[in-house]
């Protein structure tokens, strides 16, 4: 069966850096589009950006030029760069595929990631 995997979570501190990987498995990574998406505490799931078969990205505004997401289809692998985190990156961070881009970009993937935890400190 599909099974996402995040991981690379954890505690950091303002204008730091860290790297999410999302480990894919159970269909044909390299044809579907992949993407990341965060939930701050009391607040509803957001976008950050999608990464199509082709290796194109498109990103949210807020994370535009801070994070950077990349995908290794050898190893079934999608990645998530976040550098200059402030406090306001705090969330659980998904991972998510479609085989279409904009449906996945709607909120409407096929399957998610199970999150991992990202909490950024003054």
């Amino acid at each position: 069966q599909v099974q996402l995997v995040e991981s690379g979570g954890g505690s950091v501190q303002a204008g730091g850096s860290l790297r999410l990987s999302c480990a894919a498995s159970g269909y044909t990574y390299s044809n579907y589009c992949m993407g990341w998406f965060r939930q701050a505490p009391r607040m509803e799931r957001a976008r950050i950006g999608f990464i199509d078969s082709g290796g194109n990205t498109n990103y949210a505004h807020s994370v535009k030029g801070r994070f950077t997401i990349s995908r290794d289809n050898a190893k079934n692998t999608l990645y998530l760069q976040m550098n200059s985190l402030n406090p306001d990156d705090t969330a659980i961070y998904y991972c998510a595929t479609h085989r279409d881009c904009w449906t996945l970009w709607a909120g409407s993937p096929d399957y998610w990631g199970q999150g991992t935890q990202v909490t950024v400190s003054l």
